[in-house]
């Protein structure tokens, strides 16, 4: 009766660990983080503010977030002067081109509304792929000069 009483309890501990080990799901493998990993996922191009100043109007343009992992690229740009109506449609009067000659527009502005001698605001674009060598963003209808902003990238 004692042989029993413990094939009966080895055999039920038994089965209950293997339903354990069953029930809990497979073991996910987790690939180790690297510096490189990281260093791949944050790239972000730290390129320099450029400021265009024509006929009384000054438009400064920062690029924000540039880089080859993130969807869309997007630059900072402010606009002042003291004699007309910053009432442009950037949207309309913007393109970035890479060094292949190839022209993007852009997909949204997200800012002041078109008004006033001061305006300030983010110009996003879809991502260029793969990386260009350059890029060169240029502004019209201000006052009918075209603004040029160029950039090298890595």
């Amino acid at each position: 009766m004692k042989n029993t009483v413990v094939t009966i309890l080895s055999i039920v501990a038994f089965v209950g660990g293997f339903l354990a080990l069953f029930l809990s799901g497979p073991v996910e493998k987790k690939t180790p983080v690297t510096n490189q990993a990281i260093q791949q996922t944050n790239i972000k191009q730290n390129l320099e503010s450029k400021t265009d100043e024509q006929l009384a109007v000054t438009v400064t343009v920062t690029p924000v977030d540039i880089s080859p992992v993130l969807p869309e690229w997007k630059f900072n740009i402010v606009m002042n002067n003291h004699e007309i109506e910053l009432n442009q449609d950037l949207v309309k009067n913007t393109i970035l081109v890479d060094n292949e000659g190839k022209e993007y527009k852009p997909l949204r502005w997200e800012g002041a509304e078109p008004d006033g001698h001061h305006r300030e605001g983010v110009l996003i674009f879809k991502a260029i792929t793969p990386n260009p060598k350059s890029i060169e963003l240029k502004i019209s209808g201000i006052k009918e000069v075209v603004r040029s902003f160029i950039w090298q990238l890595n």
